[in-house]
């Protein structure tokens, strides 16, 4: 916390509403200053955005948008709505694809707020206070496109997620996921497994876990190679047909698989990774096959798993048992390349007056798709829901293509098991 006391006291001869304001602290985390309103006793939060404009939250009584930050004593407020109210969101909405389905151009990933397979952490232990905490707020601000699946945990994810979502089910967009095979002792088998009864099982399974009759939109997470994607697919279109589930999306498709699914049945979304580390989607064809046919898309990963955020300069700083020691990007000499790419990200975000994780995800959006970075703890997610109000000029898009064009990230996305 670096205190701005002595940047912004203000006077009631200043304000012309006779609000003296005095400053408390400021969050660079999540860009956020904390002032106090000397009369009456309230606390705002101003959001600072990358066009200088200053947004603020309170406990009911007022909302402000001075420009920059010495103005700030010219403040004028009106009404807002509770602090805690889901309804006070302004984030975008988009369609996701052409099936009907509206969504907020951010979601939230949830894999990190339980643990991940065979016993180890997902970016760090999990701590399911925090992750319930995370989901309401996410609510609050309008980010209601949840993405889980029935391997995160294996299963404890979906029942987390469900846990939340207790008497707020009509908010939700609920996405989950099934196609890495999950036995009966609930350990993932290393194995695929797109057999239309085994898809059968596991969306009986989500539904039980998340407690809910009905699944927004159901993914196959994975193709299976020895099964036919007309055989999962069509098996998916039934559950649409008896109303468990809304709309099917599938993950990680060549162009060919999904022109095959859309074939069975419209498929909603393709979700695969993205982010300026990983561009692989425009190499192979299947961000340009989803356009042409209609199909939203869906980035996970647009941090590059929080290596675009710059708080990490080690592999060291990576808790013993964090899944990513196990990824080639953050190993060895692959880590240090990849850690200079960061640091010219970072360079332009100053500039920016922004934190390179939110330009990061800001450039992920301005692709035209939606981004769900995932988090567990509140005051991340609040940094990246900021990001779904930056604009990047002309300029600023080619400078961040000049620094990370297609291919520049060191080491593969994945280790050798998935």
């Amino acid at each position: 916390m670096l205190s701005l006391s002595k940047h912004l006291a203000c006077s009631s001869n200043s304000n012309p509403q006779g609000l003296p304001l005095h400053a408390r602290c400021f969050d660079k985390l999540s860009m956020t200053f904390t002032f106090r309103i000397v009369k009456p006793r309230s606390f705002l939060l101003f959001s600072r955005l990358s066009n200088g404009v200053l947004c603020c939250r309170s406990d009911g009584l007022y909302k402000s948008q001075p420009r920059l930050l010495p103005d700030l004593c010219k403040v004028k407020s009106q009404p807002l709505l509770p602090y805690n109210s889901h309804k006070m969101s302004t984030i975008k909405r988009v369609p996701l694809g052409s099936q009907g389905l509206i969504v907020p151009a951010e979601g939230l990933g949830c894999m990190g707020m339980t643990s991940g397979v065979a016993g180890m952490s997902v970016y760090g232990e999990a701590d399911e206070i925090e992750s319930l905490a995370t989901l309401h707020r996410a609510l609050e601000l309008g980010i209601n496109l949840l993405d889980t699946a029935d391997l995160y945990g294996p299963m404890h994810n979906e029942r987390l997620v469900g846990k939340a979502l207790t008497g707020r089910r009509q908010d939700v967009i609920l996405a989950t996921k099934f196609g890495f095979e999950v036995d009966d002792d609930e350990n993932w088998t290393g194995k695929l497994n797109g057999h239309p009864a085994y898809a059968r099982k596991c969306i009986e399974r989500s539904l039980k876990n998340l407690g809910t009759d009905y699944v927004d939109l159901y993914y196959l997470h994975r193709v299976d190679p020895n099964v036919p994607i007309e055989d999962s697919i069509g098996e998916m279109s039934r559950f649409v047909e008896e109303g468990k589930v809304r709309y099917l999306g599938v993950s990680e498709t060549t162009p060919e698989e999904l022109r095959r699914a859309h074939g069975i049945h419209p498929i909603t979304a393709l979700q695969t990774e993205y982010s300026l580390f990983d561009r692989g989607v425009e190499g192979t064809g299947s961000l340009q096959a989803a356009r042409e046919l209609g199909i939203g898309f869906v980035a996970y990963s647009p941090l590059g798993r929080g290596f675009l955020s710059g708080d990490l300069k080690s592999p060291d700083d990576l808790e013993a048992n964090d899944s990513r020691r196990h990824f080639p990007r953050y190993q060895g000499e692959n880590f240090y390349k990849n850690l200079e790419l960061v640091e010219k990200l970072q360079t332009l975000a100053q500039a920016k007056s922004v934190t390179a994780a939110q330009l990061a995800i800001a450039w992920v959006l301005a692709q035209g798709v939606v981004a769900i970075p995932g988090t567990k703890r509140r005051k991340y997610l609040e940094a990246n829901v900021a990001a779904a109000s930056i604009t990047l000029s002309p300029q600023e898009l080619a400078e961040l293509e000049a620094i990370m064009p297609v291919g520049s990230s060191a080491g593969a996305a994945y280790p050798v098991m998935f």
